[in-house]
Formats: structure tokens, C-alpha cells, sequence
């Protein structure tokens, strides 16, 4: 199979997504080859984790979350930006369907850090299927501090191990469910509608997230990077590391503190205008 050149990148007759993947690549720092292979796949899925954060810092101080390509390209390439799962998700399934991946997206319900008796949450969770020689694949850049860090089969229910914690995927009906193993017990992720959803449907789980009052992103400041080596996770003013061996540490950190976090570990370019919501964060308690 032919591998499309990655650098350097000629405009000469160059399509609009060839262009937009040596954008892309430039972002992530990822240099392999471009072809619709498993290996591929799992290169640029860590890439893409390690180079650009989750965060919903948007969402804290009022301003608009537009899920557009366009607008998704700006932000998470252009501008340096991270994003949640309607932003990273949609950014991801661009790029696979451009290298040439079969690719596409889905929708579920969050379930994370909730009782198994809770009812239903709304559908506010992008992920995306992969089908690869007509094997499917549950890949996810969106997830915050728990994403799954490589691709999972989805036609077995075996624990998968990645190079942090170990994931199931179950199929329950029409739908799929995500777990995790976080310190010995299989804790849910979400549940996916086993439907491709229509673009509809992902403007109004972002209508929520971003908007509504019971959206924890509305009140809380979180960012999240993940590594092969080590995950970083903030939740208001509390910074967690945990390591791929299992060990961990965690601190608390004061406004400034928390800058040099989002700019140093998270990558960001923290701008003067997240100052206000830094400064509540610092100081509101944080719920386990």
C-alpha cells in the first residue's frame, strides 16, 4: 500500500486534505506513515492524546463551543486549543477518514462516576467506530483522565490491556458499553447507541454540554493529557499524575499554580481572559 509523503508538504496541486493532515500532523507531532493500517491507527491515536489536551475551559467562561470542521480546525490546530469529546471526536473522525480509515461516529450516555442505580444521562458522548479488514474498533480522543489510550476490539468482551489501565467492551442490546479497571474494579465509562447518529443529534449533546446548568462542565475547571508514560488530570484546583507502573500523586495548587499547569503539562496557551474562572477553581472545594 502507497503511503502519502508527510513532510515537506507541497501546495502544488496538493488536495484540501492532504493539506489539512500535514496541518494536523504538524499539531501532533506525528511523522509515520499514512495509511489505513492498525498500526497507523494506534500511532497517531497516542499522538493525538499526548499533543492535544481535553479541557472545556470554553464552556467556564460563556463563550461558544461550535462544532463546525471549520471552526474545530481553528481551534484545536490553529489556535494550540483542546477541546471534549464533540471537538476532539470530530476532529479525529476527519482525520481517519482522510488517511482512509472506514470510519464513523457514535453517540452515547456518560455513566462515569455514577451509581449503577442512576437513570439515564443525556447523550453528551461522541466516540467513533473503525472497521479494519471488517474488524470494528472503539477509538476515542475525548474522554478526559479515564480515555481509552489505543483502540479496543469491539467483538470481544475480554479485558483489553493498554499501556495504563485494562478496558472492556460489552454489547448490551442495542447498545455498547465501556468499562474501565481502575484500581481492581470495572468501572463504567458510557454506553454507545449501536446507530450512526445524524449530525443533529451531536449539535444538541453539545447544546447540553456546553449550556446547561447540570453540566459539570459549567462549574468545574478540568483538563486532561495523556501519555504512554503518565497521565495528567486537573479537576478545579486538584492535580493528579498517575504513571503507567500504577503509582500516583497528587497536590493542590493556587491560582498561579494552576496557570503554569494548563500552559506546562497541559499545553496550553492560557489566555488572560480564563484568569476569573483560574481564581474560583483555586479556591472552591472539589467533590471526589
Amino acid at each position: 500500500m502507497l503511503h502519502r509523503p508527510l513532510s515537506p508538504i507541497s501546495t502544488d496541486g496538493a488536495d484540501a486534505e492532504t493539506l489539512f493532515l500535514g496541518r494536523y500532523f504538524a499539531r501532533t507531532g506525528y511523522a509515520g506513515p499514512v495509511a489505513p493500517t492498525m498500526a497507523v491507527l494506534r500511532a497517531v491515536h497516542a499522538a493525538h492524546l499526548a499533543a492535544i489536551p481535553f479541557e472545556a475551559i470554553d464552556v467556564l467562561v460563556d463563550s461558544h463551543v461550535d462544532i463546525g470542521a471549520e471552526a474545530i480546525e481553528d481551534k484545536l490546530i490553529a489556535r494550540g486549543r483542546g477541546g471534549y469529546c464533540f471537538e476532539q471526536n470530530g476532529l479525529f473522525l476527519r482525520v481517519l477518514r482522510a488517511i482512509g480509515f472506514d470510519a464513523e461516529g457514535l453517540l452515547g450516555r456518560v455513566r462515569w462516576m455514577l451509581p449503577e442505580s442512576a437513570p439515564p444521562s443525556p447523550r453528551t458522548h461522541m466516540a467513533l467506530r473503525v472497521r479494519i479488514d471488517g474488524r470494528p474498533w472503539l477509538v476515542d480522543v475525548g474522554f478526559g483522565s479515564a480515555v481509552p489510550p489505543a483502540p479496543l476490539a469491539m467483538d470481544s468482551e475480554a479485558p483489553q490491556a493498554t499501556a495504563h489501565e485494562r478496558y472492556r467492551v460489552a454489547r448490551r442490546g442495542a447498545q455498547w458499553s465501556v468499562r474501565a479497571d481502575i484500581a481492581g474494579e470495572w468501572m463504567p465509562l458510557y454506553v454507545l447507541d449501536d446507530i450512526v447518529p445524524p449530525a443533529i443529534d451531536y449539535d444538541v449533546g453539545n447544546w447540553y454540554t456546553a449550556t446547561h446548568p447540570a453540566s459539570h462542565f459549567r462549574h468545574l475547571l478540568v483538563a486532561a493529557r495523556t501519555t504512554p508514560q503518565r497521565r495528567y488530570a486537573l479537576r478545579g484546583n486538584r492535580l493528579t499524575v498517575r504513571h503507567a507502573d500504577g503509582t500516583s500523586e497528587q497536590r493542590h495548587l493556587g491560582a498561579d499554580a494552576i496557570e503554569d499547569a494548563l500552559r506546562d503539562l497541559f499545553l496550553l496557551p492560557v489566555d488572560p481572559r480564563w484568569r476569573p474562572a483560574i481564581e474560583r477553581a483555586a479556591t472552591a472545594e472539589v467533590a471526589a
